[in-house]
């Protein structure tokens, strides 16, 4: 009997384990809920509700195919271990398949899992999944982990054009197995469930995240160069949370960008060509999580930057939480993550950078509030966007760049639509001083808006005066391994 343990790969087709696991013989699946563990890694229960339907979904489809699908518990991941090894005794189970995870707790818990397991006789194997190459396969002439993205994509279109991914297939109907399937939880303590409004935006189920896909492919995709800075337009392809939660797979989305734009990664439609590269933004992420682990322990990416003097400011900071900062552009895409669980990419930036730039609070503390409401939080990426934003990671900004809130609102908002969408309040005012309502507030009746928290010219001075003082960058050395139990606990 084999076994499939689920994770981040909440689907039937292109399943790597699921496919290898189904192809030895029989299989039984398992998922084991981890609010201890989901607590510390500050997963948004939008997110664990989110998975939670999809795996509901998923029980369905494996049903059909005489797959069981089984519910253990393993509160935090040191307990997982046992709990496999345990049920592996129970079913008489050979040999255990998983999709490959990283970040450093993930990898010592699938090392561990490994080791309990084969000292039982249990094969454990382990399979490339997530992304389109395994890590430490795209390396530098040195030998190294890549530090700037140009050169990784570089190195990942060679590659592409010799030979793209294919997809797996999913696995064939099995013989009935005397296994029952457990009930899946509708909810798990500690993560109250979001709003049926917000639901209803993110619908579970691999159905839904390939009507995605095919209608981002198909109505989207040619002008997604063009239209994906500008927050009140349909020009993003709302994958993000079905990619993080493993309902579909960053392959398919390649063939599809592939088959959408006649097999070229860099020419043809400039849509298809942005798009791929931002699934290899994604994959250079995740490729940071290996060879450089210290940002799996909230460490800057860019060890001089640990010494910037960051504020300590709680009001201001509540202020940002709280879409309450008198800029109507951060407020706004502040409003849209608090109520939906997401936040259009260009804003992220805005925010970001505003944060750590103009009002100069620790990068760390947007991070881990935004993984607390995000419906697609991923460590990978979220770390790498904050710290680009902050320019304390790789190919981060120059420190001296600093986007102004109020020219990004003219530029991308131009309208004042997505301002208007989410701050009713502001809906009197025209195009123009809908993005500064301060400017003459009393003149225009703008009573129920607050005053900015900052001011923007003075504030951008402090900021590179601060970065002025770092001491010169320096060099980040792969694979720093070494970090204590209490790191790993915090990571």
């Amino acid at each position: 009997m084999q076994l499939i343990w689920l994770r981040s790969d909440l689907r039937l087709h292109d399943n790597t384990a699921l496919a290898a696991a189904a192809a030895r013989g029989p299989c039984v699946a398992v998922y084991l809920p981890s609010p201890g563990q989901w607590h510390a890694h500050d997963d948004a229960p939008c997110k664990i509700d989110f998975w939670l339907r999809n795996l509901a979904s998923l029980n369905t489809a494996l049903g059909l195919l005489n797959i069981p699908l089984l519910i253990r518990h393993a509160s935090h991941w040191h307990q997982a271990p046992q709990v496999l090894a345990t049920l592996c005794r129970e079913l008489n189970i050979s040999a255990v398949h998983v999709n490959e995870e990283y970040g450093l707790n993930e990898t010592r818990r699938d090392a561990e899992v490994a080791r309990v397991l084969n000292d039982q006789g249990v094969e454990f194997h382990s399979h490339l999944d997530q992304l389109l190459f395994k890590p430490g396969s795209v390396l530098t002439k040195s030998g190294g982990y890549f530090q700037v993205f140009s050169q990784f994509r570089k190195v990942c279109y060679s590659r592409l054009h010799f030979s793209v991914p294919g997809l797996v297939p999913a696995p064939t109907t099995q013989a009935p197995v005397p296994i029952a399937s457990d009930p899946v939880p509708t909810q798990v303590e500690g993560f109250a469930p979001p709003s049926e409004a917000l639901r209803v935006l993110w619908p579970a189920g691999e159905d839904e995240a390939r009507r995605r896909l095919d209608t981002f492919a198909e109505q989207h995709l040619d002008y997604y160069q063009s239209e994906r800075d500008f927050p009140a337009r349909p020009g993003t392809s709302q994958l993000s949370a079905y990619l993080v939660a493993g309902v579909i797979s960053p392959r398919q989305c390649l063939h599809a960008a592939l088959q959408a734009n006649q097999g070229e990664f860099e020419s043809g439609s400039a849509g298809a060509v942005t798009w791929i590269n931002e699934l290899l933004w994604r994959e250079f992420y995740k490729h940071i999580l290996v060879g450089y682990p210290r940002v799996s322990r909230h460490r800057a990416f860019r060890p001089e930057t640990e010494a910037l003097a960051w504020r300590n400011a709680p009001d201001e900071l509540a202020a940002w939480q709280q879409a309450r900062t008198g800029l109507p552009i951060i407020d706004a895409a502040m409003r849209q993550l608090l109520e939906t669980g997401w936040m259009h990419n260009r804003l992220r930036m805005v925010v970001a950078m505003f944060l750590t730039k103009n009002l100069l609070i620790d990068w760390r503390e947007g991070e881990r509030f935004f993984m607390r409401h995000l419906i697609d939080g991923d460590l990978a990426a979220n770390n790498g966007g904050w710290q680009w934003s902050a320019s304390t990671g790789t190919d981060s900004a120059p420190w001296f760049r600093i986007f102004n809130p109020l020219n990004q609102s003219e530029k991308f908002d131009r309208e004042g639509l997505f301002i208007k969408r989410w701050l009713p309040q502001l809906n009197d005012l025209d195009t123009r001083r809908v993005h500064n309502p301060n400017a003459q507030r009393e003149l225009f009746g703008v009573t129920d808006y607050p005053a900015p928290i900052v001011n923007l010219p003075q504030s951008r001075a402090r900021a590179l005066e601060v970065f002025k003082r770092l001491p010169a960058r320096q060099g980040v050395k792969p694979n720093e391994w070494a970090v204590t139990e209490h790191e790993i606990a915090e990571g």
